[in-house]
């Protein structure tokens, strides 16, 4: 039976993956090295690696690294003062199936970024708890973040359904045995993700198949059934 919701954040509930590109892009442009698009996409979304190692492969020495990540740090600060609201249709969802299931953010960004993230939209006080780039030593593709999200949760992985928007977010779900439900981020619309347990367009239709599988109170596979 489905107990537990597990939710990414960038690109699930907020829209803030644009902006933390901006913010990457900027900063390597800096130094002459230029970051396409599809190169962060691969990098960072299905990866989940930072994309200051184009900077460690260009040669440059661990203390221009570190100024770079303070600046890149810096300038997405910047770029979240401006305000951010919840992605349509997410506020709805998550009050919803608040009322149905225990629920929780787990998120690979920094504590000061999602609060700031966060400081106007209501969402954190919709979820029992929220794990941040702090609570972990390794990041989504690894399943650490999930496993932590379990062992608070007191939940098993078949009692938890991830939703997610990124590569590296669906096999840190699955490592960790649970399933996952993917809602494409404006970065990756035409991305494929292999192994989901669906892939819908938009929060809407994603919290309809979460309420339905609530209702129909059927136990949910360990994601090894792919």
């Amino acid at each position: 039976m489905l107990k537990g919701l597990f939710w990414d954040n960038d690109g699930i509930l907020v829209d803030t993956e644009p902006l933390y590109f901006r913010a990457m892009r900027e900063t390597l442009a800096e130094v002459g090295i230029p970051l396409p698009l599809d190169l962060y996409i691969r990098t960072t979304l299905d990866e989940g690696r930072s994309c200051l190692c184009l900077a460690q492969q260009a040669g440059f020495p661990p203390p221009e690294i570190e100024r770079l990540r303070n600046a890149k740090n810096a300038r997405y600060s910047q770029l979240l003062e401006s305000g951010i609201q919840p992605l349509p249709g997410v506020v709805e969802a998550v009050t919803a199936l608040r009322r149905q299931a225990s629920m929780a953010i787990v998120t690979s960004c920094r504590r000061d970024h999602f609060d700031l993230m966060h400081r106007r939209t209501g969402l954190p006080q919709q979820f029992d708890f929220i794990l941040t780039r702090e609570d972990f030593k390794l990041i989504k593709p690894h399943p650490e973040p999930y496993l932590k999200a379990l062992a608070r949760s007191g939940l098993r992985p078949q009692e938890c359904l991830v939703i997610e928007d990124t590569r590296r977010g669906l096999e840190a779900a699955v490592a960790a045995g649970m399933r996952c439900l993917i809602i494409p981020s404006s970065l990756t619309p035409e991305a494929r993700f292999p192994g989901a347990w669906q892939v819908v367009p938009d929060i809407t239709t994603a919290a309809a198949l979460i309420e339905a599988e609530l209702h129909a109170g059927r136990g949910m596979s360990t994601g090894l059934d792919y």
